[in-house]
């Protein structure tokens, strides 16, 4: 499926983004029914756990989901949007179908049911939501080293950085410092995948709190 934008202005807003994907997730038919459980936005893209269940209340048969204790199934979606001159714009597609974009919280993989078939696309795209947040998000002062070396634009690579920050402004940002160089460098999370924590100033004690420890002993 393509992208579909409307051009009414309806959606403007995070809010009408929200109420505008709980209304796509939510529609009755003769024999089965569907209702948003719970959606999440990270960067452009929309995530969704959607609930299906039968009209009748018998359970719901699916080749791809285990049906829940409950006799529904809940699948996940994915909305990539975007805006165009103002317009707010959509491209849906189920997990199932093999999304790119592979970053949702893991509150919302714990809704979804189990899958039949461990070589789908969706347990795929779900292990690639799993890994995108299992990378730590580092703290000031920590020493890490990368999966793999990380090509500068000068030619360069790095491996061993320590996180620190820079300010623009009145704003604190993210960034590393290359332990080869001791210049800085911004890495995309992304690139922190895989790595590996070498140590950290958060467990350092202070000798005061050392001293009183040792007393104790």
């Amino acid at each position: 499926m393509g992208w579909l934008f409307y051009t009414d202005g309806r959606v403007q807003t995070y809010a009408d983004e929200k109420a505008e994907i709980a209304r796509l997730c939510t529609f009755e038919g003769e024999r089965r029914k569907t209702e948003l459980v719970k959606a999440c936005k990270v960067g452009s893209t929309w995530y969704a756990a959607a609930k299906v269940t039968n009209i009748d209340g018998t359970p719901v048969e699916d080749t791809t989901y285990v049906t829940d204790a409950d006799g529904s199934i809940t699948f996940a979606a994915v909305f990539l949007t975007r805006y165009d001159d103002g317009c707010w714009g959509y491209k849906d597609m189920e997990e199932s179908a093999g999304p790119v974009e592979s970053r949702a919280p893991l509150s919302l993989l714990a809704l979804l049911s189990e899958l039949k078939d461990p070589d789908s696309y969706a347990h795929a795209w779900r292990q690639r939501c799993q890994d995108w947040a299992a990378i730590p998000d580092y703290e000031e002062g920590d020493k890490i080293k990368l999966a793999t070396p990380v090509t500068l634009t000068d030619g360069s690579t790095c491996q061993i950085v320590t996180a620190t920050h820079y300010r623009r402004g009145r704003q604190k940002r993210r960034c590393y410092r290359i332990e080869e160089t001791g210049g800085l460098v911004r890495l995309s999370k992304a690139s922190l995948a895989g790595s590996e924590l070498l140590s950290s100033t958060k467990g350092a004690a202070s000798p005061v709190l050392a001293e009183f420890l040792a007393g104790r002993n």
